[in-house]
């Protein structure tokens, strides 16, 4: 079995002594979000569980304790490090102490251990076609070393839960990416981690 810890929220970030008792105490309970009334538990165990994945903006909180989990588990990490600042994410560490994080966590676990995700890609006004050139550019350029991977996406705005009106609503100046644009970018950011010997 695989416990992937960051589905549904940044439980890393924002639920660590949570996330850290569950795992002393052995067993996690997940309420079904469709159905609320159906409950399953889950056994933390390493003969139940294959490998354990992590999700997170922000692995500062458990870093100095990290060692309780991956002592007993294999581990992944995805870490996701965009270019965006506090004025679209506000609740997430500015990018340079997001990458600091980042080199610290590899030294922790091994660059095999760790995908870097760079998504959702979405325009705006301020975060530019060639603002996510330059900002992936600069971030590959840091991270090759201390990274398995690099995985990115556009933002979709026809997936259920987010239309294009909430994106709109919520996101000062969205701009809906054009076919073309996202070719042209999947292009670039993938000659870009070539350049840098990212997969």
């Amino acid at each position: 079995m695989i416990i992937n810890t960051g589905g549904r929220t940044d439980t890393v970030q924002y639920y660590t002594e949570w996330l850290l008792n569950r795992f002393s105490e052995g067993y996690v309970l997940s309420r079904n979000p469709l159905f609320p009334h159906k409950v399953i538990r889950y056994e933390l165990n390493p003969d139940t569980v294959d490998c354990v994945v992590f999700c997170s903006k922000n692995y500062e909180p458990i870093l100095s304790r990290l060692h309780e989990i991956t002592d007993r588990f294999s581990t992944y990490f995805y870490y996701t490090i965009t270019a965006y600042g506090k004025d679209m994410e506000p609740g997430v560490p500015e990018i340079e102490e997001s990458m600091e994080t980042l080199i610290r966590l590899s030294e922790m676990v091994g660059k095999q251990r760790i995908g870097w995700r760079y998504d959702p890609v979405m325009l705006t006004e301020t975060y530019t076609l060639e603002r996510h050139r330059e900002t992936f550019e600069s971030m590959a350029k840091a991270l090759s070393p201390h990274i398995d991977r690099c995985i990115f996406s556009f933002v979709e705005t026809h997936t259920r839960g987010t239309s294009r009106k909430r994106l709109e609503n919520n996101v000062p100046g969205f701009i809906p990416l054009l076919r073309k644009d996202r070719e042209a970018l999947a292009q670039e950011l993938g000659r870009i981690a070539e350049k840098y010997g990212i997969y």
